[in-house]
């Protein structure tokens, strides 16, 4: 959406998406607020980088703005764990480039150079037009989807997690604050047994979220990419059991709320019907949790 609307020509898609969210009775949103799209040639939006465009800038005001109007809260993702738009692998190249000695993705997490550009990036996007006094905005997030298999203990994703939800709350205390992430399990969790190896991602869902200054904690849920080979009743059989785990843990461990913050069905073999019993599983089970007092509070699937 803030890509979309840094062009004015384009901004009546930004009002066709969130009439119809509005229409439909969705009261949040979530979206970029990071617009490094080296990629596609648009510029980068650091303050560091030489070709920086306030452009995006006001494509987000535009958005957070329009999104006022319609009674709409936003939860805002500071930064991408892939290469769209940027992400962290665009940090590392910059840092490279100025001589520092990085050599993989992982070092966005630990090389200060790097870190100190992550920092200038959100000072920039929350001071910038005093976002933190804004109550449009719900909640920050530090990193969509953050991931760092070259450290599979999570450690390396705590330690970062840590210094820069700190960081984003001595900007701005006035607005919630959740990492980013898709649920894993670290390799010294007992659930971590329930799933399949391959979501060993260099986060531990647990600890990652027992930091103070996160707020609540988020899952994702795509069962039927995470289980490429497996049939509809085992992806359904699995998100149930995915929801439940993450409800418990939140609920009688974490006691902080969790917000299924994206959920859906590729198009791949897509049917309506199934996407049907996705949104039906997951909503039913938002709604048992939240109807008794429980920790679950609310889900975004993706995407509008």
């Amino acid at each position: 959406m803030m890509v979309v609307a840094a062009d004015p020509s384009q901004r009546g898609r930004v009002y066709a998406a969130l009439e119809d969210a509005s229409a439909r009775g969705l009261a949040i949103a979530r979206t970029w607020a990071f617009s490094m799209t080296v990629a596609v040639g648009w510029p980068c939006s650091l303050p560091l980088d030489p070709t920086t465009s306030e452009s995006f800038k006001y494509g987000l005001d535009f958005v957070v703005s329009e999104a006022r109007k319609y009674g709409m809260r936003m939860v805002l993702s500071l930064e991408n764990n892939y290469d769209a738009m940027g992400g962290k692998k665009q940090y590392v190249e910059w840092a490279r480039a100025r001589g520092q000695p990085v050599s993989s993705e992982g070092d966005f997490f630990t090389n200060e150079l790097v870190k100190s550009f992550y920092k200038d990036h959100v000072k920039s996007s929350i001071t910038g037009v005093m976002y933190r006094d804004d109550p449009t905005i719900m909640a920050w997030e530090l990193m969509n989807e953050v991931q760092c298999p070259s450290d599979p203990s999570g450690k390396t994703v705590q330690s970062w997690i840590t210094e820069m939800a700190s960081y984003v709350k001595s900007i701005d205390g006035n607005h919630l604050l959740e990492a980013g992430l898709e649920g894993f399990y670290g390799p010294s969790s007992p659930k971590m047994q329930q799933y399949p190896l391959h979501f060993q991602v260099g986060t531990a869902f647990v600890a990652n979220n027992q930091i103070p200054d996160i707020d609540f904690t988020t899952v994702h849920s795509y069962p039927d990419q995470w289980l490429p080979n497996s049939n509809e009743g085992d992806q359904l059989s699995f998100l149930n059991s995915w929801m439940e785990t993450h409800i418990e843990d939140v609920q009688n461990t974490l006691r902080k709320p969790v917000l299924f913050a994206e959920f859906g069905k590729s198009s791949n073999g897509y049917s309506p019907d199934q996407r049907d019993r996705i949104f039906n599983t997951v909503y039913s089970t938002i709604y048992s949790s939240a109807s008794k007092g429980g920790a679950a509070v609310g889900g975004m699937f993706w995407q509008l």
